[in-house]
């Protein structure tokens, strides 16, 4: 088959990626593009691009006759569907079949045969897969699916039989929340995939997630890449995947690999997939749902094989044979991906927006797969991930030692991310000795998630030194322009006469002001912070990267700090601990103000879309009852009332878009007698 243009629809890093392999075999490739990604990078890293739509993806990514317009417009051969949005989409498949042109992935058939998940579930069942017990069948009345969680056991787990990604996924842990849960997960899955069927399994007290990487040929061939653990989750969605996994034996993963080639051949496969298994304690495992399509953490199977995948899928979509069999195959060392979020762990996770006014990645040690860029914005529309950071060692222990460094050199101001969490996640004793599961980040919650003490003092010590330094030079850049240089006005050595050169700062971490006042003293400060006093200097560190390092030192010890700026807003980087703080800096003789909510009033959590309003005005409540359900990136998040009383207000109705911070109903509590 000839393929000489492919035209990707998708967007972000895995669009970015494809077009990098397929421009190396000299295939020219198309870029399709939203409203919200004129300026992305995947349209300019594309030899030509076409606008299909505003930025809901409802509206453009996901609207299969703009796609296949384009394709015809730009004589493209293949389209390449990336992962997410028509990647796992039969109907799409079969169209561009029907069109003459070559779809980089499975065909429709095995789609539709994984797609629907309790149909693959039964499918399965037949191949001799196993599998964790559960419901998979028609029937979706609500009594029915609450006898079936009765008669499974709780707790269980509700999953939408149309997707993954943690979608339309909810535990259920009693009887009693088994009703609001249903009508939460039916929600989301009808919002991410326009089908609100349920499937019910056994919820595995401590399992793992591991998945087994297949590919398939047209001429019958398939083979498995070995697995992935991708085990530590939050919201049922991956956050560090990592390959081989830990504790894995030959024997194990040559049962488990078998029983993946026997679920792709099953369904008559073809190109890269993905069988993924819950694996009890004991080392059973239990076939969960077949990925029809490349995934988000194909680069640690890379990494282990010196494998591309893009280039295999493109080789068979042109009908081509795979290049070896099962035996050839070998891992080389290890590997791990953490994916760096715009979301905010300290709230729950919650999707984040805004502009990335600095972003550094790291370079050499890592590999980075990026579909943002410095100045870039994530939108409310797509989702969260900034970047994938992919490390590689000849075993576990340097790898993480790689992921570590990595992720200390990774900084991201304008919106939250997950950095930190990151970092003590990579860091977690538990984690270094691989003693990985599903319920991982919960039952270490209060180390990975600690109470924010706010930044030690010297973190803002070390802030402080970045705007003094900066205001020394301007100060010298003024003295150079001055037309008077012998003017004591124009010296910038911090004389005062008759007394010590003295600058207050006001730093604000998260809502705590911390006041820093600083006295010069000829090539020294003196930082009075809360209390204590500090010796410091402070320079530039030598760099080729403008990477925002300073030479500090402070009380005799010397280091070299990361502190990025932008505007008012800091990001200061802790070398003692590989923790950065974001902090900002509030001028002590501006203007104050006030934008708190009034008390009483609840607000959005995260910018989103009101997709139910539950409560109208003047209604009573009791505490905990659901007001409100906000969705941001096809999530939902329920606002409930705090406790027993009456609901003044409600501002917005269903469909209306509302920022963070936003309030949303004006909420009264129930006064007590006298």
């Amino acid at each position: 088959m000839t393929l000489a243009t492919l035209l990707i629809a998708n967007r972000g890093e895995i669009a970015c990626r494809i077009a990098r392999t397929a421009r190396d075999q000299g295939i020219r490739t198309v870029a399709v593009y939203s409203e919200a990604d004129a300026a992305a990078p995947h349209v300019t890293a594309c030899d030509e691009a076409h606008l299909i739509g505003p930025a809901p993806a409802a509206e453009s990514y996901l609207v299969q006759e703009r796609i296949l317009a384009v394709a015809k417009e730009s004589g493209a051969d293949a389209i390449h569907p990336g992962y997410g949005f028509l990647s796992e989409n039969a109907g799409f498949a079969q169209a561009v079949e029907d069109a003459g042109l070559i779809f980089v992935g499975p065909p429709a058939s095995a789609i539709s045969a994984m797609g629907d998940k309790a149909a693959a579930k039964r499918a399965m069942e037949t191949a001799g897969v196993p599998l964790v017990p559960g419901y998979h069948a028609e029937a979706q009345d609500p009594d029915l699916l609450r006898t079936e969680a009765d008669r499974i056991g709780y707790p269980v787990l509700l999953k939408a039989a149309a997707g993954g990604g943690g979608k339309g996924m909810k535990p259920v842990f009693t009887g009693a929340e088994f009703p609001e849960a249903l009508d939460s997960a039916k929600r989301e899955a009808k919002a991410a995939f326009g089908d609100e069927t349920m499937i019910i399994e056994k919820y595995l007290v401590r399992p793992r997630h591991i998945e087994i990487q297949v590919f398939a040929d047209g001429q019958g061939n398939a083979v498995h890449l070995f697995e992935r653990d991708c085990s530590v989750q939050r919201r049922h969605q991956k956050v560090i995947e990592e390959a081989p996994a830990p504790g894995m034996t030959p024997e194990w993963r040559a049962e488990m690999g078998a029983a993946a080639v026997a679920a792709a051949k099953a369904i008559g496969y073809r190109g890269a997939g993905t069988v993924e298994f819950i694996v009890d304690e004991d080392n059973s495992f239990y076939f969960m749902e077949m990925n029809t399509r490349l995934q988000v953490e194909h680069p640690v199977t890379e990494a282990i094989t010196g494998l591309d995948l893009v280039a295999l899928q493109l080789a068979v979509a042109r009908g081509e044979a795979l290049p070896f069999v099962q035996e050839d195959l070998t891992i080389d060392g290890h590997a791990f991906e953490a994916r760096l979020y715009a979301e905010d762990p300290e709230k729950g996770f919650l999707p984040q927006t805004g502009t990335l006014s600095v972003l550094r990645l790291p370079e050499g040690i890592a590999r980075v797969d990026a579909g943002v860029v410095e100045g870039g914005a994530v939108s409310v529309h797509y989702d969260p991930m900034i970047a994938k950071i992919v490390t590689h060692g000849p075993d576990r222990a340097t790898a993480l030692s790689r992921l570590e460094r990595a992720l200390a050199e990774t900084a991201v101001l304008g919106v939250a991310t997950n950095v930190r969490f990151l970092k003590r996640l990579a860091a977690h004793p538990d984690f270094r000795a691989g003693d990985v599961h599903t319920r991982f980040i919960e039952q270490h919650e209060t180390a990975l998630l600690p109470r924010d003490s706010g930044a030690p003092g010297r973190v803002i010590a070390y802030a402080a030194l970045a705007l003094l330094m900066e205001s020394e030079e301007r100060a010298r850049q003024a003295a150079k322009h001055s037309g008077d240089r012998t003017s004591p006005w124009a010296i910038s050595d911090g004389f005062r006469l008759n007394r010590v050169s003295k600058r207050d700062l006001i730093l604000v971490d998260g809502e705590t002001e911390r006041a820093v006042t600083a006295t010069f003293h000829p090539g020294l400060y003196h930082l009075h912070i809360g209390g204590e006093v500090m010796a410091a200097t402070v320079a530039r560190a030598p760099s080729t990267r403008g990477d925002g390092r300073l030479a500090i030192t402070l009380d005799g010890q010397s280091l070299t700090v990361a502190v990025h700026r932008s505007g008012t807003g800091l990001l200061v980087g802790d070398p003692r601990t590989g923790l950065s703080y974001p902090l900002s800096w509030r001028d002590p003789m501006a203007a104050t103000g006030s934008d708190t909510a009034a008390e009483g009033s609840l607000t959005a959590p995260m910018p989103g879309k009101i997709i139910r309003v539950l409560v109208s005005s003047g209604q009573q409540v009791v505490g905990g009852e659901a007001l409100l359900v906000v969705e941001a990136m096809k999530m939902e998040h329920t606002i409930r009332a705090p406790e027993d009383g009456v609901v003044v207000m409600v501002h917005y109705q269903e469909g209306d878009l509302v920022e963070e911070g936003t309030v949303l109903v004006d909420f009264e509590a129930e006064k007590e007698d006298a």
